[in-house]
């Protein structure tokens, strides 16, 4: 069976070659690929949201693809369009951008909500359907969709809808005065993307993400995991709670961290600690909380304190 604390650490160790002084985010972007769901990041421009896409699919010789959305964009060019071929007389579909793998969403609440839609399938289902006629995504498929926080002029604000399908939402956030410095250093001649190399291939991804599935979760932190979502919806901040689609979330996620620590079994602590990056989006915040100018990602950590962690042994009999 296949070690994934190897895994989690050679890939990071990839990744960090490009990212540098991310190690947070970079080990949301791996359990994120391991839980098989797609990430919002949502950061202002030039803190490295692309090159993190790139250095992904890079690291996992997978195909990849960066869709920019802009307003006038049509679901056509993201899903792809069957024109009539006059030599065959036949329709022949020629595949958009999102026929990839590892797929960056660039400025996703550009486009227009019909747009927008167009990704919902291709994320939830894992396909495309083009006039009638369905076609399968290649495996393993992720959407890292990314938007700016500040400039809102322009945009499509994404539905709950679609935030729910996201797994994780996560900020990079500006480097350090070290990490800096080192970021100049490193693209003193080139930038450092061109010399990364494929740790792991799509067949070893698909095989880790089996791993995950089974490890172990008591009933315990099933319960835990229950009663944290359920929190979400039965406080007075809140306007519309987490759905179990985000229990199901953070089912998967703490998994993923168990595996990449070295555990077969999940702890509350790995619960609890991403709590935020998952249930953060799927929450709306009630008009009281946006007059105190409180935001969802300060209620949902809250909201763990309040729900007291569960004792005894979480490893399988």
């Amino acid at each position: 069976m296949m070690n994934l604390e190897n895994f989690g650490k050679k890939l990071s160790e990839n990744l960090g070659k490009v990212i540098i002084g991310k190690n947070e985010a970079l080990e949301l972007i791996i359990i994120g690929l391991l839980s098989q769901g797609h990430i919002l990041i949502e950061d202002v421009p030039g803190v490295g949201k692309t090159v993190l896409a790139r250095s992904l699919a890079k690291s996992l010789e997978a195909i990849f693809r960066r869709i920019q959305f802009t307003p006038d964009m049509l679901p056509s060019d993201v899903t792809g369009v069957s024109i009539y071929n006059q030599e065959t007389r036949k329709f022949e579909y020629r595949p958009g951008p999102l026929l990839g793998q590892i797929i960056l969403a660039d400025e996703i609440n550009r486009a227009t909500p019909k747009t927008q839609a167009a990704l919902l399938e291709a994320m939830e289902e894992k396909q495309i359907t083009v006039d009638g006629i369905t076609h399968q995504l290649p495996r393993p498929f992720m959407v890292l969709a990314t938007q700016n926080p500040i400039e809102y002029e322009g945009t499509f604000p994404l539905p709950e809808a679609q935030l729910d399908r996201f797994l994780l939402h996560l900020k990079i956030g500006y480097p350090g005065l070290l990490d800096e410095i080192r970021i100049l250093e490193k693209q003193r001649e080139e930038h450092p993307i061109e010399k990364i190399t494929p740790v792991f291939s799509g067949e070893e991804v698909l095989e880790a993400t089996e791993v995950v599935k089974q490890v172990y979760v008591s009933d315990a932190v099933k319960r835990y995991i229950v009663e944290l979502t359920s929190k979400t919806r039965k406080s007075d901040d809140v306007h519309l709670g987490a759905s179990p689609r985000g229990s199901l979330a953070l089912f998967r996620t703490g998994q993923a961290r168990a595996a990449l620590r070295g555990r077969d079994y999940v702890l509350p602590d790995d619960v609890k600690a991403l709590a935020v990056p998952v249930l953060g989006h799927r929450i709306i915040l009630s008009p009281a909380a946006r007059m105190r100018e409180l935001t969802a990602d300060q209620i949902v950590k809250e909201l763990t304190y309040s729900v007291s962690l569960p004792g005894g042994d979480f490893q399988a009999e």
